[in-house]
């Protein structure tokens, strides 16, 4: 999995989280939806009733600690994923774009953006997506780190997004840029979060065009299931306009489309 460097914007938000995370640090708060992982209004992006006490108060089940690639949809199963967001340009424009499409994708939220728009994770899950962990400040070393900050990068942005988006869990975590260890695999997995890795990546952070991210696609998907595009950390016209065109595509192929394995 390539590192993807060069992203000023994730310095900004490194600088954020460090105020934030110096409160938040002390504490990792499960909320309204802690049975997730064993609740199948969960597991189609919908909250259960606040008044749900019983599942408030017990731990996600724990899933695997390998990286997943392949989809739940089978054979012919593509899985969306949007890294980075959400953002209050970018990720609206994706939305509708997915809906238009009849596509359900699986959003990797960056844990001070989560934060910041909470309205935009609530509107993601109303329309039947799923959260992805991607850690508070998107540090792309962080396997370089101990495993105190891998646990606290993790952890409080498992809290964050369960918290903007109304108590609905992550299901998954990605590492920024791939930068998984058996540490932090064996951590998201403890909390129900599958680590999610991804075959095709369409380098759209790089702005190659939309005709490039499209061509991607199409030469790479017989690699795997698992794309990756971003909704964030820059201007993402291309990565809308990539998506209008590729998604109608794939359906031409034979794909279906569908989630990650859990």
């Amino acid at each position: 999995m390539a590192r993807h460097g060069g992203r000023g914007w994730y310095g900004r938000v490194l600088a954020a989280a460090v105020g934030v995370t110096a409160v938040a640090a002390a504490t990792s708060v499960w909320t309204a939806q802690a049975g997730q992982a064993d609740d199948p209004r969960a597991e189609a992006g919908v909250s259960a009733p606040p008044s749900a006490s019983a599942a408030a108060d017990r731990a996600p089940a724990a899933v695997a600690v390998d990286i997943a690639h392949a989809s739940d949809a089978g054979a012919h199963g593509v899985n969306i994923t949007i890294d980075d967001g959400p953002d209050p340009v970018w990720t609206p424009q994706v939305l509708k774009v997915l809906e238009e499409n009849g596509v359900k994708a699986t959003f990797c939220m960056v844990g001070t953006q989560a934060q910041a728009h909470p309205d935009l994770v609530k509107a993601v899950v109303a329309a039947g997506h799923r959260l992805c962990d991607h850690t508070v400040s998107h540090d792309t070393t962080m396997d370089t780190k101990s495993e105190a900050y891998q646990s606290q990068q993790i952890l409080d942005a498992e809290r964050m997004i369960t918290q903007a988006s109304g108590g609905v869990r992550p299901l998954y975590y990605r590492a920024p840029g791939g930068a998984f260890t058996p540490y932090s695999r064996t951590l998201a997995a403890s909390h129900g979060m599958r680590p999610l890795g991804w075959n095709v990546d369409t380098k759209d952070f790089e702005h190659p065009g939309a005709a490039a991210i499209v061509a991607t696609v199409k030469n790479e998907v017989s690699n795997g299931p698992t794309i990756l595009f971003h909704d964030a950390g820059g201007d993402r016209s291309q990565t809308v306009a990539a998506l209008r065109e590729v998604l109608p595509w794939l359906k031409q192929q034979g794909h279906s489309f569908g989630f990650p394995v859990r």
